[in-house]
């Protein structure tokens, strides 16, 4: 009885796969990231009960307490306007909230090609001509830009020499859409910067950026929950309370 008991108690204690969030440098600057496997239940939120945005990740956890459930983890997940409605494509739970922005727009989101990050069976960054033409099935989706990396290949319009620095986030996702990694820079960095930590590190085909400046996160593992102006809209992963 005592050893089945310990057993029990170890097997709660044990990190839950698929979702370890960790530090790590690369070239100078450091990351925070956050692992996703296509099984997890990784959701979009935006659209509180109320009808009103969420805005926080307090909120969203809030409306997941009555659920038994709780967020492991979160980021902001792409652009929006003062009222905090999503810039591009919105999808959350099956219901389109926002459809596709094709073409010229303004800001980085306009910063062509941009795409979409979109949550299915599995999970797949998309440039945005490329999902309008053929659009994959997505439980949740949200646009944003530009792109960091598109088939393996940095943005044509990203410079070595940039001097455009700050905190950045955004997500990369594995050659088999098993695998999404959410990253979150410690340092100022440059789109160069950001997207070769994609490329080279997490070796990922495709990356997409969601915002910088007011970039924030979510990471108890790692001791982090941060405050600020409200948000637009934020991705998490939901695990039991």
């Amino acid at each position: 009885m005592k050893n089945r008991l310990l057993a029990t108690l170890a097997a709660l204690f044990l990190p839950v796969a698929g979702h370890a969030c960790e530090t790590m440098e690369f070239r100078g600057n450091g990351y925070a990231i956050c692992e996703a496997g296509a099984a997890d239940d990784v959701r979009v939120f935006q659209t509180a009960p109320d009808g009103r945005p969420f805005g926080s990740f307090t909120r969203v956890n809030n409306a997941l307490r009555g659920e038994g459930e709780k967020l492991a983890f979160a980021m902001n997940a792409g652009m929006y306007h003062p009222d905090r409605s999503p810039v591009g494509l919105m999808i959350e739970d099956g219901v389109t909230r926002k459809d596709l922005v094709v073409g010229p727009s303004a800001g980085n989101f306009g910063l062509e090609p941009n795409g979409v990050f979109c949550i299915g069976e599995r999970f797949s960054v998309v440039e945005t001509h490329a999902f309008a033409a053929d659009p994959p099935e997505c439980r949740f989706a949200t646009q944003s830009g530009p792109m960091l990396v598109i088939d393996g290949d940095l943005h044509p319009r990203f410079l070595a020499n940039s001097d455009s620095r700050y905190i950045r986030n955004g997500v990369g996702v594995s050659a088999d859409g098993q695998t999404a990694w959410f990253v979150m820079s410690a340092d100022e960095v440059t789109f160069h910067e950001f997207g070769s930590l994609f490329r080279d590190a997490l070796k990922v085909p495709n990356a997409l950026f969601f915002d910088g400046s007011i970039s924030r996160m979510h990471a108890p593992e790692l001791g982090r929950d941060d405050i600020g102006f409200p948000l637009g809209p934020i991705v998490g992963m939901v695990v039991p309370r």
